[in-house]
C-alpha cells in the first residue's frame, strides 16, 4: 500500500485515527517485548550457561554482543527493505527469523553453536523493530507522536521486568534452554497481528539497494565492534585484535567517503546535519553506552558477587524495569512542562547519577534500598528514552524517514553493544590486574562507576539544539510562561 495513496489519507483523516495508531503501536510493541524479553531473560541466564558450556562467565558476554552485533550490521537494509518490498512483509517475515533462530539457541550444545543461532536471531531482530516503529512514524500525525512512542515502550518494558524473574525461576528450576521456547508462542501471535492490522506501507519509487555500502558499513560494523569485543576479552592475539579494529576503522571511512558520493546511501550521514537528530543520535549513544552495559553487569554482580541465586537475581533486577514502566504515564506531561532539551539535560544527569549509584551495593544492602535505587533508576531512564526516540524525528523530511530509523537503529545498537563491550572489558582487566580468578564486589562498582561517567557525557550534547526544539510534539508552547 502506497501511503500517498487517496484512500490511506482519506482514512487517516477520520477521527478513529487515534484508534489506529495506538493499534499499530501495541502490534510493533510486541515485537519489541520479545526481543527485549530475550535480551534480560539470557543475561539472568549467562552463569547457568556458562557452566553448562564449560565457559568463563565474563567470556558468556559474547552471547550478548553478538546478538547486538548481528542487529548492527543488518539494521542498515531495514529501511530499504521497508520501501522494497512493504512493511508489513518485511516485518511478518522478520518475527519469523527471530522465532527460528530463537529455536536453535535452546537446542545449542556449546558456546559456539550458540552465537550463530544468537547471530540468525539478531538478523530477524535487526528488520524487526526499526520496520515496526517506521509504520508508526509513517501512520502517525505528529501530535500522536509522543503518545504513541510512549504506548510502544510500555507494553515493551514488560520484557525486562518478566525477563530476570521468569528466567530465574527456568535456571533454577528447569533449565536455560526454556528461556528461548518462550520465544515461539509470542512470535506466532505477532505474525498473525502483523498480517490482520498492519498496513503494508513503503516509500513509492524505492531506489536500488547500495551493495557497496551494505558491504562497506556492515564490515565497518563487524570489524569494530568484533575488534573491540576480542580486545576485551584477550581470547586472540593482541595483533589480530588490532588488525580486525583496523579493517573495521577503515571500511568506516570508506562507507564515509562512499555515503557523500551516492545519491542514495544506505546510511545517509546527511541526516546529522539535523540538530534534532544529531542530538538524539550522538547523546543517545552515549547514554546507552552506559544502560546498555546494566543487563549484563547486575545479574552478574548479584550472581557472582553477592551469591545470589539466579532467581534471586532476577525478582532484584526486575525493579529497573518496572520503574520503566511506572514512568510511562508521566512522560507525555513531563516533556510538554519542561520541553525536550530541558529534559534531556536534567533527567540525564539524574539518570546517570542512580546508574553510579549501582557501584555502591553491597550483600549486606537491605533489599528494599537496592529495589528503590534501580526503581528510581528505571523509572528516570524510561523518560529519557522516550525523550530521544521521538524528538530524533521531530524535523525529519517524511521522504528521509527509511534512511533516518535505519541509521538511528544502527547507531543505537552500535552504542548497546559498546556498553557489554565496556563492561566487559573493566571487569576483565580490574580482576587480571589484582591477579583474581573471578570478579568480586570491588570490580562491578568499577565498571559501575566507569559506565555511569559515560553515560553522563550524554546530558550536555542536549544544549546543542533550540530550547523550542520538539514543542510541537509534546504541547511545550502551550506551557510558556512568558519566558524561554
Amino acid at each position: 500500500m502506497d501511503r500517498n495513496d487517496p484512500a490511506l489519507t482519506k482514512t487517516a483523516n477520520r477521527p478513529s485515527r487515534l484508534g489506529r495508531t495506538q493499534l499499530t503501536a501495541l502490534i510493533v510493541a510486541c515485537a519489541l517485548f520479545m526481543q527485549t524479553l530475550d535480551g534480560t531473560v539470557v543475561a539472568t541466564a549467562l552463569p547457568a550457561m556458562a557452566r553448562a558450556f564449560g565457559a568463563d562467565p565474563i567470556h558468556m558476554n559474547v552471547a550478548l554482543t553478538s546478538y547486538l552485533l548481528s542487529l548492527a550490521v543488518f539494521i542498515p537494509a531495514s529501511g530499504w527493505m521497508a520501501d522494497r518490498f512493504g512493511a508489513r512483509t518485511v516485518f511478518r517475515a522478520a518475527i519469523a527469523v527471530f522465532t527460528v533462530g530463537s529455536i536453535f539457541c535452546g537446542m545449542a550444545d556449546s558456546l559456539g553453536s550458540l552465537v550463530l543461532a544468537r547471530v540468525l536471531q539478531g538478523a530477524g531482530g535487526a528488520m524487526m523493530v526499526p520496520v515496526g516503529r517506521l509504520v508508526l512514524l509513517r501512520t502517525a500525525a505528529k501530535s500522536e507522536l509522543v503518545g504513541a512512542m510512549a504506548l510502544l515502550s510500555a507494553p515493551a518494558l514488560l520484557g525486562p521486568v518478566l525477563g530476570p524473574p521468569l528466567g530465574g525461576f527456568f535456571v533454577t528450576y528447569l533449565s536455560w534452554r526454556w528461556i528461548f521456547a518462550i520465544n515461539v508462542p509470542i512470535g506466532v501471535l505477532g505474525m498473525v497481528l502483523v498480517t490482520l492490522f498492519v498496513p503494508n506501507v513503503r516509500e513509492p519509487g524505492a531506489s536500488r539497494l547500495d551493495l557497496l555500502g551494505l558491504v562497506l558499513s556492515g564490515t565497518a560494523l563487524a570489524g569494530t565492534m568484533f575488534g573491540l569485543e576480542t580486545m576485551s576479552r584477550s581470547v586472540v592475539p593482541a595483533w589480530l585484535s588490532l588488525g580486525i579494529l583496523g579493517v573495521g576503522v577503515g571500511s568506516g571511512v570508506l562507507y564515509a567517503r562512499h555515503a557523500r558520493r551516492h545519491p542514495a546511501p544506505l546510511l545517509d550521514l546527511s541526516l546529522m546535519r539535523i540538530p534534532t537528530f544529531m542530538v538524539s543520535v550522538v547523546g543517545g549513544s552515549l547514554f546507552r553506552v552506559g544502560v546498555g552495559a546494566v543487563p549484563f553487569l547486575l545479574p552478574l554482580m548479584l550472581q557472582l558477587g553477592f551469591g545470589n541465586s539466579a532467581l534471586r537475581s532476577g525478582l532484584i533486577t526486575f525493579a529497573s524495569s518496572a520503574g520503566a514502566i511506572v514512568m510511562k504515564p508521566a512522560t507525555t506531561i513531563a516533556l510538554r512542562w519542561f520541553g525536550f532539551r530541558d529534559t534531556l539535560l536534567v533527567n540525564g544527569v539524574l539518570s546517570a547519577v542512580t546508574l553510579g549509584l549501582c557501584a555502591a551495593f553491597r550483600p549486606l544492602w537491605p533489599a528494599a534500598a537496592i529495589y528503590v535505587v534501580l526503581l528510581i533508576g528505571g523509572f528516570l531512564r524510561s523518560l529519557q528514552f522516550t525523550a530521544y526516540n521521538t524528538i530524533a524525528y521531530a524535523d525529519i523530511p517524511p521522504g528521509r524517514m527509511s534512511h533516518a530509523t535505519s541509521l538511528y537503529a544502527t547507531l543505537q545498537q552500535v552504542s548497546l553493544t559498546l556498553g557489554v563491550t565496556a563492561a566487559a572489558a573493566c571487569l576483565e582487566a580490574t580482576t587480571a590486574l589484582a591477579g583474581r580468578i573471578a570478579p568480586v564486589t570491588l570490580d562491578f562498582a568499577i565498571a559501575f562507576v566507569a559506565i555511569s561517567a559515560v553515560s553522563l557525557l550524554a546530558a550536555p550534547v542536549s544544549l546543542l539544539m533550540p530550547g523550542d526544539a520538539g514543542d510541537e510534539l509534546s504541547g511545550h508552547h502551550h506551557h510558556d510562561v512568558g519566558t524561554e
